[in-house]
């Protein structure tokens, strides 16, 4: 069985052209995708979540 992909934050901001300090916005309200916390205190998200939450923010309109 293949390993879910995790990426990075750096990979998340750079996809999203935002600052890291705005991802760290983000996750402190809530609006942030699942992160997982690494033995090393390194975040990841999971790429299905990743995918998951930016499906969240599709305008119905």
């Amino acid at each position: 069985m293949p390993r879910a992909e995790k990426l990075t934050i750096a990979a998340i901001c750079e996809d999203l052209d935002i600052a890291r300090s705005t991802f760290y916005d983000w996750r402190q309200k809530g609006r942030a995708p699942k992160c997982m916390r690494l033995p090393n205190g390194d975040l990841r998200v999971r790429r299905a979540e990743y995918d998951r939450w930016l499906a969240t923010l599709e305008d119905a309109s």
